[in-house]
């Protein structure tokens, strides 16, 4: 199964779309096949026995804020808004840019680090089991960071049972 980021939709059963700044849309779809428009797709491996959800949410950052090293309970595709990240995974560390597209795959830990001079925000939709409907699913890797003042600020717009 392939979960694309585009800005048009391809009439997918499960879908949810977030309205950008110019009018435009931005559409999270699951698919059989990634769209030759595709901003971004990514191979999700869903297990069919347990009951998922597509969540769309948005998270800020004010200038020269963190999330500390963290996990989630589930894949997603993330697209900056505005502003500048600094996103550290594995062996990896990449710098986005309004509109730039990533994939985070859940269980591995993500450190995120924000423009140091300007606000910055990024809209993202996850696969979380069910369970996760209307929880918080960021885990940070170390306990200590549980406690640490959190710069960043989440809004879930809404939790979508899907149908696989």
């Amino acid at each position: 199964m392939i979960l694309a980021l585009s800005r048009e939709w391809h009439h997918a059963t499960n879908v949810v779309a977030h309205e950008i700044d110019d009018g435009t849309s931005l559409h999270w779809e699951l698919l059989d096949d990634a769209p030759p428009d595709a901003l971004l797709s990514a191979e999700v491996d869903l297990d069919p026995r347990v009951e998922w959800l597509l969540r769309l949410d948005r998270v800020d950052f004010p200038p020269g804020g963190v999330a500390y090293r963290h996990t989630h309970p589930g894949p997603g595709i993330r697209c900056l808004l505005r502003g500048s990240i600094r996103i550290e995974s594995g062996d990896d560390t990449d710098v986005y840019g309004p509109l730039d597209a990533w994939f985070e795959p859940g269980p591995e830990p993500v450190l995120a680090v924000a423009s140091e001079t300007e606000e910055t925000a990024f809209v993202r939709a996850m696969l979380l089991p069910r369970e996760w409907a209307g929880r918080r699913t960021i885990r940070y890797v170390d306990p200590a960071d549980e406690t640490k003042p959190k710069q960043q600020r989440a809004i879930v717009f809404f939790d979508e049972p899907i149908d696989l």
